[in-house]
């Protein structure tokens, strides 16, 4: 007599959502502003104009840009905006920070697109470990968004998971 083995798992309905699916996986360029300082300090309006002007933006094309300044020095607002106008035109995104800042905020931004719906009264398994640098936030967020929809939440694996919520009754 043989036995038949049943995946419980798979019969579970359990629906698991992998956030690494939203992780940006797009590189991101770096314009720094640094480069443009007069000795490493000041940022000079008239040099400033002049730069960028000469600058081949066309290496930004269809590019995401972050926009910062790696050095200690104040750059005045005027300073992005002027930036920003160059990019504008020929990149797909700009931002103002570090390169992981914007990868964060895209991700953030990609997690914030998920339908809900496509989760109402479903028992939800947020994976846990995996291959992409996945914060906390990310967590955070989609819990924010599932938990008004989802009958339960649970964090890890199907085989192995933490309950976090479930819809009162």
């Amino acid at each position: 007599m043989t036995e038949t083995i049943v995946n419980k798992v798979a019969e579970s309905g359990l629906i698991t959502l992998n956030l690494e699916d939203w992780f940006p996986k797009e590189e991101i360029r770096v314009f720094d502003l640094k480069e443009h300082l007069f000795m490493g300090l000041i940022l000079k309006e008239k040099e400033f104009r002049e730069a960028l002007k000469h600058t081949d933006w066309s290496v930004y094309q269809n590019q995401y840009v972050s926009v910062t300044c790696s050095a200690d020095a104040i750059i005045p607002a005027w300073a992005y905006m002027l930036v920003a106008s160059y990019l504008s035109p020929v990149a797909t995104g700009i931002f103002q920070g570090t390169a992981e800042e914007f990868r964060n905020t895209l991700f953030h931004r990609r997690i914030q697109q998920i339908d809900p719906k496509h989760f109402t009264d479903q028992r939800v398994v947020v994976k846990g470990c995996g291959e992409l640098p996945v914060g906390p936030d990310a967590y955070l967020e989609i819990t924010r968004i599932l938990q008004p929809v989802a009958k339960s939440i649970m964090y890890g694996e199907p085989c192995s998971t933490v309950p976090i919520y479930k819809k009162p009754k």
